[in-house]
């Protein structure tokens, strides 16, 4: 059986959010790009307001990429990462992937976040697989429909024995980790037997790690 390290990625293995952190790349390489904050700044008060869901802000939000190239964004984002993501990194969490990994742990990322950058996390040699928000690609283009449901909560949990289904892996989840800065996390923590709040400002039946 498998013994898995699970990772969450904005604020537990990086200091901020990656999907504004995009939207401020683009934004650097090509100022016309500002021309849609208004929309980003709508989506985000609607969702606050209850009238959006997750899925709905992030295909609205994702209109600085719609029908981009398929290869033009896998440069886009190899740059992004080179550029951005990999200076972002908690130094204490690839320590703690490095760590597990010797100690025969698998590691996975899985997140709410779009797959189609976070897969550049595979650039991290410690990590063995990373599930995320999926969106469509069609005539080879980007087009902001996300593929199934926000990789959230209940779904992450989906999503991950979807995989292992597919791979005929069996987990000892009592033996295995998971770390996240939220408690949106609670499925995916109360899987397993070592559950980590990463920077937790609150009080909480889960252990507390300060990660810098």
């Amino acid at each position: 059986m498998d013994k898995l390290a699970i990772f969450d990625v904005d604020y537990t293995i990086t200091k901020k959010e990656t999907l504004m952190q995009l939207y401020k790349y683009v934004i650097v390489k090509d100022v016309k790009n500002i021309r849609f904050l208004p929309r980003a700044l709508f989506s985000g008060a609607m969702y606050k307001l209850g009238v959006y869901d997750e899925k709905r802000v992030k295909e609205s939000f994702l209109k600085f990429i719609d029908k981009i190239d398929e290869k033009d964004l896998s440069i886009l984002v190899k740059d992004f990462y080179k550029d951005v993501l990999e200076k972002i990194l908690y130094k204490d969490a690839i320590n703690m992937m490095k760590k597990l990994k010797g100690q025969g742990y698998k590691i996975y990322l899985i997140s709410a976040s779009p797959e189609f950058y976070l897969n550049e996390f595979y650039a991290i040699e410690e990590v063995d697989m990373i599930i995320g928000t999926r969106f469509f690609i069609e005539d080879k283009k980007f087009v902001r429909k996300m593929d199934g449901s926000n990789c959230k909560g209940e779904e992450k949990v989906k999503r991950l024995k979807e995989v292992l289904q597919k791979k005929n892996i069996e987990v000892d989840y009592k033996n295995s980790y998971m770390f996240s800065d939220s408690l949106s996390d609670k499925p995916l923590l109360d899987l397993v037997g070592n559950a980590y709040l990463i920077n937790y400002r609150k009080k909480s039946n889960f252990q507390i790690l300060k990660w810098k």
